[in-house]
């Protein structure tokens, strides 16, 4: 039985932990060769090594246009192609608005927008040339509302999610499907920095319908959907993983909200 991305090969971004890991992992197992991208060397290194054959691990800052088209140089020359780029690599920045320093603004958009214009602009360049290829951008439920605290991230996100639309208009009739992923709380270092276990990594979610984290494997598998040929026909599209979060949050004192709710 071959797999949903037999014989494709892909770049994941930031993949050397968390969602970024989650994601090389299934991508490998669904046939894929993946490349490991991450300024993180000895997790990457790991990582490939324990794939094995299916994976590869180059060092890239996202945000360093040299670093991207050592990348991609490095890619076409093992494999001579490039199907498939999730664009995964982010952080985040918490604080009031007023508070935000300059350092902060720059790295964050600097990996979270810059870093995802870089690779669209370098991976995007050689599979418009060949005339194939599909991209996912890791956008967050973030990008989809307003959001205190995290307005830096928040406004990252939302520019990812608005870029994806201009590069699927753009890409879209030379063969490129270009899409953004959503993803609410993760189980990640980012997500449950404290590494909860248990019901303790559900706390701060019990008013999302879902009433629980996302684990990186469910949002690894919307980005396998996308880069599939099942996902042939979208374009342009956002698909939110949120556990339902963007459709709403519960009001405890209405009608129709969870029973466990009801003593908050």
């Amino acid at each position: 039985m071959t797999g949903r991305l037999q014989d494709k090969v892909a770049i994941v971004t930031g993949g050397a932990r968390g969602m970024g890991e989650a994601t090389v992992r299934l991508f490998a197992r669904e046939g894929a060769k993946v490349v490991i991208a991450d300024v993180l060397e000895a997790e990457g290194q790991a990582l490939a090594a324990d794939i094995g054959d299916a994976a590869m691990f180059q060092r890239l800052d996202v945000s360093d246009e040299g670093s991207w088209t050592a990348l991609v140089d490095a890619v076409i020359a093992r494999h001579g192609r490039i199907d498939a780029l999730v664009n995964n690599a982010a952080v985040v920045a918490f604080g009031p608005i007023t508070a935000l320093s300059v350092e902060d603004i720059d790295r964050v958009l600097g990996i979270n927008v810059k870093g995802t214009m870089l690779g669209m602009k370098h991976v995007g360049a050689k599979m418009c040339a060949a005339g194939r290829g599909a991209i996912v951008n890791i956008s967050s439920v973030d990008g989809l509302r307003g959001v205190n605290s995290v307005s830096l991230y928040s406004s990252s996100k939302w520019a990812v999610r608005g870029f994806t639309k201009s590069a699927a208009m753009e890409f879209g009739h030379q063969g490129v499907r270009v899409n953004s992923v959503h993803p609410g709380g993760v189980n990640t270092a980012m997500g449950n920095p404290q590494s909860l276990e248990g019901d303790a990594k559900n706390y701060g979610y019990e008013r999302v319908p879902l009433q629980r984290i996302g684990e990186p494997e469910e949002i690894a598998a919307a980005s396998l959907f996308l880069c599939s040929d099942e996902a042939s026909y979208i374009c342009g599209a956002e698909l939110a993983v949120d556990g339902g979060w963007a459709a709403g949050y519960y009001h405890h004192y209405l009608p129709a909200a969870p029973a466990s709710l009801t003593s908050i």
